[in-house]
This record gives structure tokens, C-alpha cells and sequence, in this order.
């Protein structure tokens, strides 16, 4: 029994613990010793490639009864999240460091590694380690090396200068590279003397090498204006040679030309010229070309042509002596705008210069020129002049347009000048806006510049195109500089048959009615008075002027022959309007000063015939071109003033006449005892006057609206006005006249029925006629 129990026992012994481990759950183990179920550590299994059940670069962590992975530093799951069970298809992948901006600093490349990553620092740089390269975790960084402190690195005409990463070698002062560069690194190349190396560097002179440097001596007619190192460029004296107009009437003028040409001959034949001051020769030139245009010198194109181009070579000359980045200046006819660069680089870009009446826009490389021809410095100068258009108007040789187109300048003259030397063409064309003078349709602007080696001077379009133009301004683009302008197109008129048969029948008319109207002032002894006699003149005036209009007015053939003819037209009109006034002078004097007052019969004269004679011989003088023209034997469009001048002067004096007379006749007609019947004479004859100077002066009126397109009305209505003023003449002074109309019924009484009278009706008539004559002797009767 004893033996049953202990074979019992072992039993359970032996297989009880084998019970109890199958009781405990997964991730346990039955603990023998203690008799129960403990944790299982997963972590601590391996495979046979002693790898955990994580795998590879994943970290177990073990937890009551189980356990999970991670990655390790420098890796990711490839699933996302952070932790993974080991049955999982997760794996661990390599994190890219260098992905991450400026991980390893500045100066330096990041090298990406498994698990993590280094930092190499770039050529011409070390790590504060001392080494090439530091890795992750150490605090390190990359700095310069100073190639320049080891060693010769450069040749003994060059200075070594460290930069972040390098060096350079620079040349020092007189010595270049042959490769044209300012500076090298390595030993690809050496600095050598700068005048052996670049030939061309001065130019048009010779290279010498100093202390401070190279230096150009130039050659005869050359300078770098007073700038040692800069290049050698021709510089033209000549233009400020002496010019007799100058010297004759503007002696400041004359002496800055001498001034300048001085200064420009010391340039061109010094080796060290002293540089004249800027400032103050700009200063003079601007004063002179005032006083110049303020004058009215120019008085033909071969005097605007040396004006001109004198002052485009001032401003040349001038500008290098002005200090950067220019100037402003403004007189009391001149704008001017400057600008200058210095500097050994070739200046570029694109400038705009502003004036209150031009505005330009230019690169800089067109006023400094190729780097071959760089002078080291570049200038720009725009200068645009008030009245000058009046004197460079009307020289259109160089310009072809159509026979009814008559050209005016509509805005000022403007210079542009720059240190370039070649300007005839250039490759990237100047933009010039030029604000015009008067309004003026689109259509009619034209861009021109003035044109020097042409007859003379002219203006020319070559080179120029309109961009853009409204009513305000022109925008022209040039590929050549000098002097411009923009010019406008006025219309002449179209002839018309119509027109020309009025003016043929209207004239022939006058004619005849003015013929009458002469042998009635000239021969009927009883209605001769001093009135009368202007009535005579005035009449005999336009009917010359008639006469010469009809016959030569289109007789262009001979220019000597059409002046002539315009010079005499010019003359007879205005002897008309003369006696006109002289009319309106004589009503004021009988009213206002003393009654039945007239002039003595040379006065009348003189006034009548020698006022207009002295108007045309002035005119002839001051501008003999202005009588006729390429259609018409009459004063050119542009000196038409000449006329209309004197004429508005003469209307506006008798309009005021007129007033005070009409004035004094009310007061008269007003008084308590007014010699009825002379007063009503005076009044008739006043108004006659006014119908007269209306006859004259709308006609002329409307002869100013002659110079545009679109004024047929204004045309006919002139043609009408004009062609019949005989006519009007005739009926105002002869057949509203009740004295004339009873002369005329007894000529034609004589003619028709020839009767002879008795004595005492002849001797009734004669003294009845007589008393009739000596009553309106002195006032001319002449009644509406």
C-alpha cells in the first residue's frame, strides 16, 4: 500500500507540472520554482542568423505577454506609424537626411548614409574639425581656407585676393591679361604690361606705362579729354571756327566760339591739356543761343545749319567736363537736359530725358559707342529752342509732298547730342516725343531732322517714322541723331471752276462799274469834293489791283515776273484800305474837330499811296521770298501778315472813328439848334463810310479762313465778296447818291433827247447848279 502511494506521488510529479504549463497562456511560461505562470521575454529570441523577430534594423520591446517592434534611429516603416507586430509585412527603410534644408550649414553637401548621414564641406573650405567631412552629432561647420596665405598663388605683377571659396589674382595697376579679363585664378595665365598686352587701349594714341598706371598720349587732333587712362577719339576744332555773323553782331557769341575752339585745340594738341570748367562754359553757351534766337539772326538755312551744328559740337565738348549724373537748365528760349556717366564700365540701359516740350528715350550703349571705342565716359544732351522754328521755317528741298501741301513746323527744334562720335546709324533707334505747337489732325505730322550737307539746310524725313501722333503729339523714331522737328501739312486750296468763273464775271463787272465809278468822281465837276476825291483814289486803287489780279495772278512761269506782280497787288489792296481810313479820318475831323474841315490834297496823298508803298518796300526787304509763290502770284502763306497786319490795324481805327463820330452826331441831333440838313449829310455820308468798311472787311475776314481743309463756305463767300466789290462801290457812292443819279438822268437826257434851251432856262439851271456845288463843295453830298 505503501509502494501504491509513493508511485503516486512520483506520478504526480513527474507529469503535474507538465499539466500546469498547459494551463498558462501565450506569452507565459510555468515557473517550476515558484510554481506559476511568468512572462516570456519574446525579444531575447533569435533565429538561426541571430536576427530577433523584429528583423532587420527594427528594435523589440517586450510587454507583459507579448511584445511589438519599432525602427530604429535613421529608419521609417515602410506602412507608416510608429509601431508593428513582427508577423507584419513592415520593414524598416533608410530616413534621407540630406532631403532636409541646410542640414550640414552653408558651404557644405550632405552625403546621405544608412543608418544616418555626413557633411562634406565644399572646395576652398574645412570643417572646424580640421577635417574634409563631419559626421551627424558632431557640432561642426564649414570655413574659408585663405588660399592667399599660402604662398605665392599669384604672379609677382598681380595681388592675390581671398574670396568665399577661392582666390584671385588681380592685375596690378598698368599690367592686363591677354584674354581681355580683369582677373584669374590658377596658372593658366599671367599679368603682363598692359600696353603690350592691348595695343588698341589708347586709341588713337600711344601707351605708356606709370606708376599709377597706364596712360595714352594722343596723337595730334585726338584727346581723352584730359583723362590719362581713357582712349584717344578724334575731336573736330574746326566747326568752332570764326563766323562772320557772329563777329559782326554778337561779340559774346563770337568770343565763347574763340573760347571754344581754344579749349578744343588745347584738348587735341597737349599731352597734359588743363580742363576747362564746365559749368561754366554751359552756362555761357546757353546765355549766347538766348540772346541769339531772341534776336532774329537767322535770317536764311546756311545760317541755322552753322548754328546748329555749333552747338551740337558745344554740347560735345562740354558735356565730358560736367559732373555725373548731369544737369538741368532752363533759359529764357533754351530747355536743356544732360546726362553723363564716367566709369571704366560701358554704361547700358535704356534713359529718358524730359523737357517741358520734347521728351527722349535712348539706350546708353547708343551714347557710349563700342567698348572698342569707349572714351570712359558717356553723355547725353537734349536742348530745345523757343522761336528757332520761325527761322528754320520754309527750307522743304529734302522733302517731297503733294503740290496742294504747305509745310509749317508745328513744334520746337530740338538738339540731341552724345559722345558718340558715330551716330549716322545707329542700331538701336532713338524714340523722340515732340509736343506740337497748334492742333492739327494725325494725318498731317511728318518727323523730320535738319539736314546740313543739303542746299545748304533743309529738313529731311530720311531716317525718321512717325510712331505714333494725335492732336497734342508726334512720337518719332530716328536711327541717326541731330537737330528735329515734326511738321505739319496745311492744305492750299483746291481750284475749283466754279470759283474761277465767279471770280472771272464778279471782276469783269468791278471793272466796269469802277471805270464808271473813276470818270464820275473825275469829270462831274459839281459832286467834286475832298470825299469825293478819296472816293476817286480808292476806286482808281482796286481797279489796278483788279486789273493786275486778272491778268497775272497765275502767271508763275517767271519768278521775278510773279513777285513783281505779288509785290504790286500787295501794294494797290492796300492803298484801297489807306484811303479807306483816310475816308473815316476825315468824317472824325469834321465832326469831332472843327465842321467842314478837310486835308490838303498832297496830305491825302501821301498817306494814301505813300504808307502802303513804305509797308511793301520793308516787306520786300526783310523777306523778298515772301512774294510769290509756286501757284499764285501773292504773298507766301507765311508772310501773308504783312498784309493782313496793317489792314486789321486800319479796320480797327476806323471801327473806333466811327464810334466817336456816332457818338458826336447824337449829341448834335440832340441839341436845342442843329443845322438839320448838314447833320443828316454828315450822317449819310457816316453810314455810307460803314457799309464801305464792312464791303471791305468781311471780305478780308473771311480771306483768313483760307490756310485749311473744309472751308469751302468761307472760300465761295470770299470769291464772292472780293470779285464784286466794284460793283458795290457803284451802287453805294454813284447810285444811292441822289446828286450822282440826277447827273447821270441829264447826260443821258442830252444823248436821248438833244433840246435846245432858252436863255433863261439855261441860266436858271446853271445858277441853280452852281448854288448846288458851292453848298456841297466841302462835304460832297452823298445820300442813301
Amino acid at each position: 500500500m505503501v509502494g501504491r502511494w509513493n508511485l503516486l506521488i512520483l506520478a504526480l510529479h513527474l507529469f503535474l507540472p507538465a499539466v500546469l504549463s498547459q494551463t498558462c497562456r501565450n506569452g507565459y511560461d510555468y515557473d517550476r520554482k515558484k510554481n506559476e505562470c511568468i512572462d516570456v521575454n519574446e525579444c531575447e529570441e533569435v533565429n538561426d542568423n541571430n536576427i530577433g523577430l523584429c528583423r532587420e534594423n527594427a528594435a523589440c520591446h517586450n510587454t507583459v505577454g507579448s511584445f511589438y517592434c519599432t525602427c530604429i534611429e535613421g529608419f521609417y516603416p515602410s506602412l507608416g506609424g510608429n509601431n508593428f507586430s513582427a508577423n507584419s509585412t513592415v520593414k524598416c527603410r533608410d530616413i534621407n537626411e540630406c532631403t532636409q534644408e541646410g542640414i550640414c550649414g552653408s558651404n557644405a553637401k550632405c552625403e546621405n548614409t544608412s543608418p544616418y548621414y555626413s557633411c562634406i564641406c565644399e572646395d576652398g573650405f574645412i570643417s572646424t574639425t580640421g577635417n574634409k567631412s563631419f559626421s551627424q552629432g558632431e557640432r561642426a561647420s564649414c570655413i574659408d581656407i585663405d588660399e592667399c596665405q599660402g604662398g605665392e598663388v599669384c604672379d609677382q605683377n598681380a595681388t592675390c585676393r581671398n574670396i568665399p571659396g577661392s582666390y584671385e589674382c588681380v592685375c596690378k595697376a598698368g599690367f592686363g591679361l591677354r584674354s581681355g579679363k580683369s582677373k584669374y585664378t590658377g596658372n593658366q595665365e599671367q599679368c603682363e604690361d598692359i600696353c603690350m598686352v592691348d595695343k588698341t587701349i589708347c586709341g588713337n594714341g600711344t601707351c605708356h606705362r606709370g606708376a599709377d598706371g597706364h596712360y595714352c598720349a594722343c596723337h595730334s587732333g585726338f584727346t581723352n579729354y584730359g583723362y590719362k587712362a581713357y582712349q584717344c577719339t578724334e575731336l573736330n576744332c574746326d566747326v568752332f571756327r570764326d563766323t562772320g555773323f557772329l563777329k559782326e553782331k554778337f561779340r559774346a557769341a563770337y568770343d565763347l566760339v574763340v573760347q571754344l575752339r581754344e579749349n578744343c585745340m588745347e584738348l587735341t594738341e597737349r599731352e597734359n591739356p588743363t580742363q576747362p570748367d564746365g559749368e561754366d562754359l554751359l552756362k555761357r553757351l546757353l546765355n549766347v543761343i538766348d540772346e541769339l534766337l531772341s534776336s532774329g539772326v537767322f535770317k536764311d538755312n546756311r545760317t541755322v545749319s552753322t548754328f546748329l551744328d555749333l552747338v551740337e559740337h558745344a554740347l560735345k565738348l562740354v558735356g565730358p567736363f560736367m559732373k555725373p549724373p548731369g544737369t538741368n537748365r532752363t533759359g529764357t528760349h533754351t530747355e536743356l537736359q544732360l546726362l553723363i556717366h564716367k566709369g571704366d564700365k560701358l554704361p547700358q540701359g535704356a534713359k529718358t530725358l524730359s523737357t517741358k516740350h520734347a521728351q527722349l528715350d535712348i539706350q546708353m550703349e547708343t551714347a557710349a559707342g563700342d567698348l572698342s571705342s569707349y572714351p570712359g565716359f558717356a553723355t547725353v544732351s537734349m536742348l530745345s529752342y523757343a522761336n528757332l522754328e520761325k527761322s528754320a521755317d520754309g527750307f522743304f528741298s529734302g522733302i517731297k509732298h503733294k503740290e496742294d501741301e504747305r509745310l509749317q513746323i508745328n513744334s520746337r527744334v530740338v538738339t540731341v547730342s552724345v559722345s558718340n562720335t558715330n551716330t549716322s546709324h545707329l542700331q538701336k533707334p532713338v524714340v523722340l516725343t515732340l509736343y506740337h505747337l497748334k492742333k492739327q489732325d494725325q494725318s498731317n505730322h511728318t518727323c523730320v531732322f535738319w539736314d546740313s550737307s543739303k542746299d545748304g539746310g533743309t529738313w529731311s524725313p530720311k531716317g525718321c517714322s512717325v510712331v505714333k501722333s494725335n492732336d497734342n503729339y508726334t512720337v518719332c523714331s530716328c536711327s541717326h541723331l541731330s537737330s528735329f522737328a515734326v511738321l505739319m501739312a496745311r492744305h492750299d486750296l483746291k481750284d475749283r471752276f466754279e470759283l474761277k468763273l465767279i471770280t472771272w464775271v464778279g471782276l469783269s463787272l468791278s471793272l466796269i462799274c469802277l471805270f464808271i465809278c473813276i470818270l464820275t468822281f473825275w469829270f462831274i465837276r459839281s459832286i467834286q469834293s475832298p470825299r469825293t476825291t478819296i472816293h476817286l483814289h480808292l476806286c482808281i486803287s482796286l481797279f489796278i489791283a483788279n486789273l493786275i489780279f486778272l491778268a497775272g495772278i497765275s502767271r508763275t512761269e517767271n519768278p521775278v515776273g510773279c513777285a513783281v506782280v505779288a509785290g504790286f497787288l500787295h501794294f494797290f489792296y492796300l492803298a484801297a484800305f489807306c484811303w479807306m481810313c483816310l475816308e473815316g479820318i476825315q468824317l472824325f475831323r469834321m465832326v469831332v474837330l472843327v465842321f467842314n474841315t478837310s486835308f490838303r490834297t498832297l496830305y491825302i496823298m501821301a498817306a494814301g499811296y505813300g504808307v502802303p508803298a513804305l509797308i511793301v518796300a520793308v516787306s520786300a526787304m526783310v523777306n523778298a521770298k515772301g512774294y510769290g509763290t509756286k501757284k499764285h502770284c501773292w504773298l507766301n502763306l507765311d508772310f501773308i501778315w504783312s498784309f493782313f497786319g496793317p489792314v486789321c490795324v486800319i479796320i480797327v481805327m476806323n471801327i473806333i472813328f466811327f464810334l466817336i463820330t456816332a457818338w458826336k452826331l447824337a449829341e448834335k441831333f440832340s441839341s436845342l439848334n442843329p443845322d438839320l440838313d448838314k447833320l443828316q449829310k454828315v450822317k449819310a455820308f457816316t453810314i455810307t463810310a460803314v457799309a464801305q468798311l464792312c464791303v471791305l472787311g468781311i471780305m478780308w475776314i473771311f480771306g483768313c479762313f483760307q490756310f485749311e481743309e473744309g472751308t469751302i463756305v468761307m472760300t465761295y463767300l470770299f470769291t464772292i465778296f472780293g470779285s464784286l466789290q466794284g460793283v458795290m462801290l457803284f451802287v453805294m457812292h454813284c447810285l444811292f447818291s441822289k446828286q450822282v443819279r440826277e447827273e447821270y438822268a441829264n447826260i443821258l437826257s442830252r444823248f436821248c433827247a438833244p433840246k435846245k434851251k432858252r436863255y433863261s432856262e439855261f441860266t436858271s439851271t446853271q445858277s441853280s447848279k452852281a448854288q448846288t456845288s458851292k453848298s456841297n463843295h466841302d462835304t460832297g453830298e452823298s445820300q442813301i
